[in-house]
């Protein structure tokens, strides 16, 4: 027998069952099973000696009563299309010869999966997540699940993650929250989106850094706001170059993205001397802090705030996994019944499956033990790939940073003299390398030159052959 045929009769009770009777029909009921039945077995050869259900069976399912089903079953026996057998039911009639045989359809096979490319970015290594004690946080949490996860779900998110987090950016960030500060989201687009539909509105002009996650400034465009790049030096963004009208700015001061660069404190306090004056808000967008190898991580610019002027946003994809799906964002006080009026309206869109055994995972104390031990495996991760590439080093400008997932890599002259970092990226892409070019990450004219080398997703064997690629790739080009 072949596939086909197994996956046919095996998905029949599940095709019978999804039939749709309406007793509101001038059609009988008794007419309309009828019908249903002749046309399924007849766009499906494969049914061919396929067991039906039981009548009680399927006039269960199908809330009618068993005499509508019996009937109908007598009469397709009569047609020729159900045969009966001594004590074991009714099947699909294996001739039907009356019937002319529709051309089977074939199954579309299933889509490749393409791998994850070295030097890909912002990729954690899922291999390290402790999967046993992950899987039995979940189980525990819908085994036996508590009325308050059947009930209708929290705007804002699962109260007991809420509590979790605002523990942990209290112990990791210096930020003091109360967990009804906490918002619970599907991620960073979501963040924003609520932080511009639900908060500040569009039409409004925001200060972005330059170089930066380049979907930002499409989220700006879709939610009918402008961005408004500031190019940043060794030292981050300067709010001395704010122009006047910016209604909000968005930051990564921890660590700049994609440059790596730390806001220092004297900028920070002028940050936020700009958001007192302006009336405006900072969006801190706290992507990757707990990566920080040398030293405590730095403390948040929302902690420095307390909150006052100041939207924090936070993800677990880098922490846990991108499957997760979950971030979170932290906001004043006082934008709290905005946000949860607009909550209210167009409802939670993080998946409320995960949120319980998140929860019990942070309380337990694995997930810090998970941190940490992805920060001792980034680290060393890190070194090993500025080793591999020393060869290089007249060619790339390598330094160690302090903390992060990636490293960006300048191109020293005698490389940015004759080939752009777009034109590295697309020749790395031919020997299987995902290398992002930093210029990309630029919507002033212009542009910064670099590379952003992924290493925390990749073993040590796996970086030392993708560096012997590049290093090949940079000999030969330049």
């Amino acid at each position: 027998m072949s596939n086909s045929n197994v996956f046919s009769k095996s998905n029949l009770n599940r095709d019978l069952f999804a039939i749709s009777l309406d007793a509101s029909y001038k059609t009988s009921l008794q007419a309309q099973l009828l019908e249903a039945l002749r046309n399924l077995i007849s766009a499906s050869p494969d049914l061919v000696g396929a067991r039906l259900p039981a009548s009680r069976t399927l006039a269960s399912e199908l809330s009618i009563s068993r005499t509508t089903v019996q009937a109908v079953y007598d009469q397709m026996i009569s047609e020729g299309y159900l045969t009966t057998r001594q004590g074991s039911g009714t099947y699909v009639a294996s001739e039907i010869t009356h019937l002319s045989q529709p051309q089977p359809m074939s199954r579309p096979v299933s889509p490749a999966t393409e791998n994850w490319r070295p030097f890909q970015t912002g990729l954690p290594d899922q291999s390290l997540l402790p999967n046993r004690q992950w899987a039995r946080h979940l189980e525990r949490a819908w085994r036996n699940p508590s009325p308050e996860l059947l009930a209708r779900p929290d705007p804002l998110g699962w109260y007991p993650l809420r509590e979790a987090i605002s523990d942990h950016l209290a112990a990791w960030r210096h930020l003091n929250c109360d967990p009804g500060q906490v918002m619970i989201t599907s991620g960073a687009r979501e963040a924003f989106e609520v932080i511009f539909h639900g908060l500040l509105g569009s039409g409004k002009k925001i200060a972005i850094e330059d170089p930066c996650w380049p979907t930002l400034r499409t989220i700006l465009a879709d939610t009918g706001n402008t961005g408004n790049p500031i190019r940043i030096d060794e030292n981050g963004l300067s709010s001395t170059r704010i122009p006047a009208g910016i209604h909000a700015a968005i930051v990564t001061p921890s660590r700049h993205y994609p440059t790596g660069v730390s806001l220092p404190l004297s900028r920070r306090v002028s940050l936020m001397d700009w958001a007192r004056k302006a009336g405006a808000i900072v969006i801190e967008d706290d992507y990757d802090s707990e990566f920080r190898y040398r030293g405590q991580p730095l403390p948040s610019l929302s902690g420095l705030d307390g909150l006052t002027n100041t939207i924090y946003l936070g993800s677990f994809s880098k922490l846990v996994s991108p499957a997760l799906r979950i971030g979170y964002m932290v906001v004043p006080k006082r934008l709290l019944p905005q946000t949860r009026a607009y909550l209210g309206r167009v409802g939670p869109r993080a998946s409320l499956i995960p949120q319980p055994a998140l929860a019990t995972f942070m309380n337990s104390g694995e997930f810090a033990m998970h941190l940490r031990r992805m920060r001792r495996t980034y680290a060393r991760r890190q070194n090993h790939l500025l080793d591999a590439l020393a060869p290089v080093s007249d060619l790339l400008n390598l330094q160690p940073d302090s903390s992060g997932m990636h490293l960006c890599v300048g191109l020293q002259a005698l490389v940015a003299d004759r080939v752009s970092d777009i034109e590295i990226s697309k020749r790395a892409e031919n020997i299987g390398l995902r290398i992002n070019a930093l210029s990309a990450h630029c919507a002033l004219p212009e542009k910064m030159q670099g590379l952003l080398l992924g290493y925390a997703a990749f073993d040590e064997d796996t970086l030392s052959n993708a560096a012997e690629r590049l290093i090949s790739l940079l000999r030969s080009d330049c």
